[in-house]
């Protein structure tokens, strides 16, 4: 527990020299080696060759001489630049006793780790550290390089720190911090951060991260899951990006659990609620196994720890040979000797296989810690796009559970609702019928939803200005279609809180 170790991991810049690190930050931003710098530097399609690893297009780019082009080639592209030529552009004797860059031969310099430019949600000009060749586009295939490794920016990276609930806080804990990206965002608005990770170089890195881009310094403890935690610890918001991946024997740290199927993500999920203050949130990128006779939602809905709600979203479902594939590619095992590729592929599906699993799904698991006694558990599949950020949209779905759960049918009757902006109604018949088959109200913002309405539905959201109660709405949508309007307010109240649960209504 506590902070780094004063001893600098092998070939990474010095976490201690803030004059150091201060003048390499100075020096890059007077650049404009920054997320808009970079786009108009390199343009849209080789800016987007990049997170997919592809640096052809950044390289034709950056041929001439500008400062800009310099830093590109040095900090993402790893290519040795000139000692004269970026003089005038660095405090190069600085940044080499920081161990930042490094002498190569006689007259070069190059970077000891990749600095990628990242912007923050409010145009906070940051820059995610990570080990040479991972700042971008994931790991590239890296099964022969250290098993440490340290990546920096991938999507799933960008969705968690998307879907994250972004409320002033007092502590905030990002468990398996990597390059540090979430604690980076947790310490906009939390006044105390804690980050921990397993793997030491990573700590340094998020040390790093932070210091370069500005940000408060983090409490780093080394170690797995909850063990840096102290018992007598709670936090207002936990989040994390674990090493997820369901595989056999764990080769990489960087990506693979270590525990047996999908434990460790189960492990996660269950030991968040005793850490939880009253309210917080707990949000995780976590894969999970789809088992032969076995309800997936259940299988989620067991993980829930006593006194939380939660909203489980299933965002992508593969099945045990797309799974295994995609993830022997990611280390780059496909290029290695085919013999040795089949055998590590029969050994993923013999795993499988012992374990039942046919499936693997990937989603989202937020946790809300609730007094209620009678907590909510939502566990759905949306594979369809969203809109992020989405922090704002799950903070208002527990809003509105909370809302529902304090209402009973008689007093939502008496409540005051509003359409959300930007929902539309599409009806769905055959030209010329006189009434459509279906009604379907779709969101263009948030989740995106679409939902089946029958008429009364559709007439109810339709006039939901805040200004009527429910019940009177009901009571005049019951004369107009000649209907008994005590049967009309027995029947509606189930369809409204689906509406309010799914954020098409909310309530006044």
């Amino acid at each position: 527990m506590g902070g780094v170790s004063n001893a600098t991991p092998s070939s990474l810049p010095a976490a201690d020299r803030p004059e150091a690190t201060a003048r390499l930050r100075e020096a890059l931003l007077a650049a404009s080696f920054t997320a808009d710098g970079l786009l108009d530097l390199l343009g849209a399609p080789a800016y987007a060759a990049l997170a997919r690893s592809e640096t052809v297009p950044a390289l034709r780019a950056t041929r001439g001489d500008s400062p800009l082009e310099l830093l590109v080639r040095l900090f993402l592209l790893q290519q040795p630049v000139p000692h004269a030529r970026v003089t005038d552009v660095l405090p190069v004797d600085a940044c080499v006793d920081g161990g930042w860059l490094a002498h190569v031969g006689t007259a070069d310099v190059a970077a000891t780790v990749d600095v990628r430019p990242y912007g923050g949600p409010d145009g906070e000009d940051w820059f995610i550290v990570s080990d040479l060749g991972c700042a971008v586009g994931g790991a590239g295939g890296i099964s022969s390089r250290d098993e440490g490794v340290v990546l920096g920016v991938g999507g799933a990276s960008t969705t968690l720190a998307g879907i994250t609930v972004r409320t002033p806080v007092e502590a905030a804990l990002d468990l398996g911090t990597g390059s540090g990206i979430q604690a980076l965002h947790a310490a906009r608005h939390a006044t105390r951060v804690t980050a921990t990770d397993l793997n030491p170089r990573a700590l340094h890195i998020t040390a790093l991260t932070l210091a370069l881009s500005g940000a408060p310094a983090a409490d780093l403890r080394e170690g797995s899951l909850y063990g840096p935690v102290r018992d007598d610890e709670t936090f207002d918001l936990i989040v994390s990006n674990p090493p997820f991946v369901i595989s056999p024997g764990a080769r990489l740290t960087y990506r693979d659990g270590g525990m047996g199927g999908d434990d460790l993500c189960r492990s996660l999920v269950q030991g968040a609620g005793e850490r939880l203050r009253e309210g917080g949130f707990a949000q995780f990128l976590a894969n999970w196994q789809h088992v032969e006779g076995e309800d997936w939602q259940d299988r989620l809905r067991s993980w829930v720890p006593r006194g939380c709600d939660a909203w489980i979203v299933q965002r992508e479902v593969q099945d045990v040979t797309q799974y295994a594939e995609l993830w022997l590619r990611d280390a780059g095992d496909h290029r290695d000797d085919p013999a040795e590729y089949r055998a590590r592929y029969d050994a993923w599906l013999d795993e499988f296989e012992a374990r039942k699993v046919r499936a693997v799904g990937f989603g989202w698991i937020t946790l809300r810690r609730t007094g209620s006694p009678e907590p909510v558990i939502t566990v759905e599949e949306w594979p369809h796009p969203v809109e992020q950020p989405l922090g704002e949209t799950i903070r208002a779905h527990f809003d509105r559970l909370d809302h529902l759960r304090a209402h009973d049918d008689a007093a939502l009757l008496a409540g005051h609702f509003r359409l959300v902006a930007e929902v539309v109604q599409e009806q769905v018949g055959l030209p010329g019928a006189e009434d459509p088959e279906h009604v379907v109200l779709r969101q263009h913002r948030g989740m995106r939803r679409a939902t089946k309405v029958d008429t009364v539905g559709a007439g109810f959201a339709g006039v939901c200005d805040g200004s009527l109660s429910a019940g009177r709405i009901l009571d005049a949508i019951a004369q107009l279609v000649g209907e008994d309007p005590v049967l009309l307010r027995d029947r509606t109240p189930a369809q409204i809180r689906l509406l309010v649960e799914q954020g098409f209504l909310e309530p006044v």
